[in-house]
């Protein structure tokens, strides 16, 4: 069988590391705000190319505390994709703001930006593109799509499948581009943790300052709170945990883009089609489109080849939030949700189970 992923694999090499990290932090005591989280906060802003990072609990904890520093009125509408994790739409509405869907573009995963101009209006204060499946949103245009309409509207983007992946025409990293970056360390993101995990990156110190205080229940000293903020700290083992897997997050990279590579090459079937990745991309997934999905879905079984789904529900279709976007269709969000499946991407596939992959697909 090919696993979908295979986290014990990718981290053997790790794992006594991490052991004897752990022993030192349970001598210690400091479990939470310890050491290795500032040290985790400075690599991982240097990684990105940040001036600043606030760890914190995970990624949906991340894109809320963004926006709540950001201190906006209640009701402020926020762009996002209607293709995302549900997490993306859940934060906007438990900062107690709008969120707005725009589709995508019909042949990758991200972000239409040229329908983003018509959802803009006097109350639109945010817009969240989202790296989906380690594929990169030109932040660039949509910074200058903001300045057309003369409007203060922040960019947030959602990193949480973008570790390493980079703008192909100024090859800065996710993380270092808008004015505040939110990145998720679920175990199975291209850096993960061994529970959950997330971070905010920004280049503002004013807004760092914010962040870090809503992260932390609204305080910087012990007893004294300022805002009303979230408990949402990055804990000290996970923090070693990160440290320790940072180092090898770019040649994982590597050999996911090789990988995707030879996908991209090899795969030869009028069935089965290939969706476009930006030249950054770090492929946290790779994700076709097949027309039957049932019947692929049986063949992959009986070939002993593990997937997955990203996502079966576009934003406006999603069971809880049906009644925010009652009416509304997106066509390229829909047909994704309802055509695409993720294949194995693990960078410690074997070139034979690559292979295997490849020849399977194409027999189908």
């Amino acid at each position: 069988m090919i696993q979908f992923y295979n986290l014990y694999r990718q981290d053997k090499d790790t794992h006594k590391k991490i052991l004897t990290g752990i022993k030192k932090i349970l001598k210690n005591g400091d479990f939470i705000m310890g050491k290795q989280k500032n040290i985790f906060e400075k690599n991982f802003a240097k990684f990105v190319g940040s001036k600043f990072a606030v760890g914190c609990g995970n990624g949906t904890d991340a894109i809320t505390i963004a926006l709540k520093s950001l201190k906006l009125p209640k009701n402020s509408e926020v762009i996002i994709p209607a293709m995302t994790y549900c997490s993306t739409a859940f934060s906007v509405i438990n900062a107690g703001l709008k969120p707005i869907l725009c589709d995508i573009e019909s042949n990758s995963p991200l972000i239409d930006i040229n329908k983003i101009k018509k959802k803009i209006n006097n109350k639109t204060k945010v817009i969240i593109p989202v790296h989906l499946y380690g594929s990169v949103v030109n932040i660039n245009k949509i910074r200058n799509l903001i300045r057309s309409t003369k409007k203060k509207i922040y960019i947030i983007d959602d990193c949480a499948q973008a570790h390493g992946a980079y703008c192909s025409k100024s090859s800065k990293k996710v993380g270092s581009l808008s004015d505040i970056s939110c990145f998720s360390f679920y175990p199975g993101k291209n850096l993960g943790a061994y529970g959950d995990a997330g971070i905010v990156t920004t280049n503002n110190e004013k807004t760092y300052l914010n962040i870090n205080k809503i992260a932390n229940l609204g305080s910087d000293k012990k007893y004294i709170h300022d805002l009303v903020g979230l408990n949402s700290r990055l804990d000290t083992i996970q923090s070693l945990i990160l440290n320790l897997k940072l180092p090898k997050v770019n040649k994982l990279n590597k050999k996911r883009v090789k990988i995707a590579k030879s996908y991209h090459l090899h795969i030869n079937n009028k069935k089965i089609f290939k969706l476009k990745y930006t030249i950054g991309a770090v492929y946290h997934q790779y994700v076709i489109i097949v027309r039957n999905r049932k019947n692929f879905i049986n063949y992959l079984t009986k070939k002993r080849i593990g997937y997955g789904f990203h996502y079966p529900y576009s934003i406006n279709k999603l069971h809880s939030l049906r009644p925010f976007f009652k009416g509304q269709n997106y066509k390229y969000a829909e047909f994704l949700a309802n055509n695409g499946i993720s294949i194995p991407i693990d960078p410690n596939l074997s070139v034979k189970e690559i292979m295997y992959i490849i020849d399977s697909l194409n027999k189908y």
